[in-house]
């Protein structure tokens, strides 16, 4: 199922909107960071919806060509390679505020299967199925490339929602209930109406990608006409929704299990790894414990101890 041209389009036009200045100040030194190995960095997130770099942390993906040639430290190429994607924290001085930012690191190839029908996890496609920047990109093939993938992600988020929709939809239920089912399949604690706030924060892109892509739909769906909005009545048997629920109550469990892994590994290659983690749950819990300095001088034994207590806490979900 390929993306099509009248979808890359639409993806094409997103991903050159203006960004704040300051956001390309932490490009820059991400690019000084890792020379020669970036093919292109990605601005998504809460920051690139709002247009301010200021306020929180700024998330941006970068993609390399290859692991080893991204780091001078094996260990982390490794640790990329086996459960990607790594992720680090970047900050720069711009124009008298300190800016930050939080960088993952993936390779271009993994990038493109995870947004991929093949994949089977929401990580990836259903984060880039979501309004998306290019900050930055080598050529205009990667350009292209990276365009392509986007739209791929739009395409296999729809393909994997639909069956979880009711028969008869709006754009806007489809991509409310794809966000839920993809954020509750991680450590992710968002309530519903945060996530109605973010696709009605653009509804006009998420109605005009569900216009463009469902004609590509590997299901029988009809627009239906006579109300302001499109509605679409999906053709899916019941088959095919039973099979739909088993597989994203797997990838509940999966989820939860890679994002417990993830931050596990992020305390070694993000700085201050104990309070990244501790932020990252407490930002999508509301749980906080408090952690005492010996647990800080031997973080393999401290992550373990605060991992016990959060979840005896509900912090996990």
């Amino acid at each position: 199922m390929r993306p099509p041209k009248s979808l890359i389009s639409l993806i094409r036009e997103q991903t050159s909107r203006p960004v704040p200045a300051g956001v390309h100040a932490l490009c820059d030194e991400i690019l000084e960071r890792h020379p020669n190995a970036i093919q292109a960095i990605l601005f998504y997130g809460s920051c690139f919806r709002k247009g301010d770099a200021g306020e929180g942390l700024v998330d941006l993906y970068v993609l390399v060509e290859r692991y080893r040639s991204a780091y001078r430290k094996r260990l982390h190429a490794i640790g990329n390679k086996l459960l990607p994607p790594n992720v680090y924290y970047q900050e720069v001085i711009y124009n008298g505020r300190t800016l930050r930012a939080k960088y993952t690191v993936i390779s271009i190839a993994d990038f493109q299967r995870g947004t991929s029908a093949r994949w089977f996890h929401s990580y990836l496609w259903g984060r880039f199925a979501q309004p998306t920047g290019i900050l930055y990109a080598r050529n205009e093939q990667v350009t292209e490339t990276v365009q392509t993938t986007l739209a791929q992600a739009v395409l296999t988020f729809m393909t994997r929602t639909l069956p979880r929709v009711p028969a008869q939809f709006e754009a806007r239920n489809l991509w409310q209930q794809g966000l839920l089912l993809s954020y509750r399949s991680e450590l992710r604690a968002e309530r519903p109406d945060k996530l109605v706030r973010l696709v009605d924060a653009a509804s006009n892109y998420y109605e005009q990608l569900t216009q463009t892509a469902m004609d590509v739909m590997p299901y029988r769906v009809d627009a239906l006409s006579g109300s302001a909005l499109i509605r679409y009545h999906a053709h899916i048997p019941s088959r095919i929704r039973f099979i739909s629920r088993l597989a994203w109550r797997v990838r509940v469990v999966q989820g939860k299990v890679l994002s417990l892994l993830r931050l596990f590994k992020a305390l070694f290659t993000f700085k201050g790894g104990i309070d990244y983690v501790l932020w990252k749950i407490e930002r999508h819990s509301g749980v906080t414990v408090e952690v005492a300095p010996r647990l800080r001088r031997f973080p393999l034994v401290g992550v373990c101890v605060i991992f016990w207590r959060l979840y005896r806490r509900g912090a996990f979900r």
